[in-house]
């Protein structure tokens, strides 16, 4: 029988889309009141790879991470992304029949060994995680290339170099955070 052992914390990350730019330090500022202070914000990025969310937020949709300071327990996740769907519903644009999403909020997490993005829709790369939400591990580290490298169902803007770079700065902190040295 294996030994039960309490997970080892993670660093929590919200991944920002809109189409509307000054939204991201407002989220921002609400998801640091309930997740710490952010110590990694990455540059605000063109999201272009996909136009799935172009007829539900328009076009010129922009992309930012936020990491926070204080780690966490990997089994808050599904929790993280009910409250970031509800910090969604305060922006909605209700000015029609059918409310406009302004902003997307995805939640995940680095370990040192992988990233995980929390999602309503069920896969099957992906796995039930409680509270109606789904997971997916979407970049794996490797060693040998000392960086995140994607899996076969990775999004493609999480393939790019940028991504990864980012996520390996988010790692980085994670170390630091957990007192590990190369």
């Amino acid at each position: 029988m294996g030994e039960i052992r309490i997970p080892i914390s993670v660093k929590l990350f919200i991944g920002m889309l809109s189409p509307e730019p000054a939204l991201f330090d407002a989220c921002a500022d609400l998801l640091a009141t309930q997740y710490g202070p952010v110590d990694y914000k990455s540059e605000v990025l063109a999201w272009d790879r996909s136009d799935y969310y172009k007829d539900e937020m328009g076009s010129g949709i922009k992309r930012t991470f936020i990491f926070f300071q204080d780690l966490t327990d990997p089994g808050t996740l599904a929790a993280v992304k009910n409250f970031t769907n509800s910090i969604e519903g305060r922006f909605l644009a209700k000015n029609s029949d059918h409310p406009r999403r302004r902003i997307n909020l995805d939640p995940g997490y680095v370990t040192e060994a992988k990233v995980v993005l929390a999602t309503t829709k069920d896969f099957p790369h992906r796995v039930y995680i409680g509270g109606n939400m789904y997971a997916e591990a979407t970049l794996r580290f490797d060693s040998k290339e000392r960086s995140f490298v994607p899996f076969e169902h990775t999004y493609y803007d999480f393939r790019s170099d940028t991504y990864k770079d980012i996520f390996n700065r988010a790692r980085e902190l994670l170390r630091k955070g957990l007192h590990r040295t190369e």
